[in-house]
């Protein structure tokens, strides 16, 4: 029988928040707790309590724990998930238990997949991904690094999201769009191949 192990998320906001009940609910881990720059003034966030400060960050993992960043800002997440990697901590993905990842889809250490999510046959994930509430990924789409789908965006089949993209809620890319590195796209925003 294999040991549950602790999982440690970085970032104690609303998505934080949103990842530790994904992971709650996939049961999968021993303890949940939260790593934030609100410690030590701070001592929990809704049902998780703090373990400490992100500066802490080498010294809070023990064997067997892993860590998530749960941080919308893709310049943070990056950031922090490079220190992670530097110290040797391995990363967790956290998925819903009602998201759909297909079995054949590649994702990335570090993403999290929320409640509603479709990621389809083929598609990939890069690393520190985010794919929010009801928010699809359609067959064979590549979704780079650190990249952030909000709310409801829907990807069809084929479409590129380079690495630090910020597509908001409810933005919509149809086949074989292109998103350029470091994009932030406003919300409801419809995208079309040239």
């Amino acid at each position: 029988m294999e040991t549950k192990r602790k999982l440690i998320i970085v970032g104690a906001g609303g998505h934080g928040r949103a990842v530790a009940e994904a992971a709650e609910l996939d049961g999968s881990w021993s303890e949940i707790v939260f790593v934030d720059d609100n410690h030590p003034g701070q001592t929990a966030s809704g049902a998780w309590k703090f373990a400490g400060h992100p500066s802490q960050l080498g010294t809070l993992a023990r064997p067997g724990d892993a860590f998530i960043v749960a941080i919308g800002n893709q310049a943070a997440r990056e950031r922090l998930i490079l220190d992670l990697q530097r110290f040797g901590i391995p990363l967790a993905t956290v998925i819903h238990p009602r998201a759909y990842v297909s079995p054949y889809a590649a994702v990335g250490e570090g993403c999290a997949i929320m409640a509603g999510a479709v990621v389809g046959t083929a598609a990939r994930l890069g690393r520190g991904v985010i794919v929010n509430a009801n928010a699809t990924v359609d067959h064979d789409a590549v979704v780079g690094d650190f990249s952030h789908l909000g709310v409801g965006v829907q990807l069809a089949g084929g479409v590129v999201i380079e690495d630090r993209v910020w597509l908001q809620a409810g933005t919509c890319a149809g086949y074989r769009v292109r998103v350029p590195s470091d994009t932030i796209v406003e919300p409801g925003t419809s995208l079309a191949a040239d």
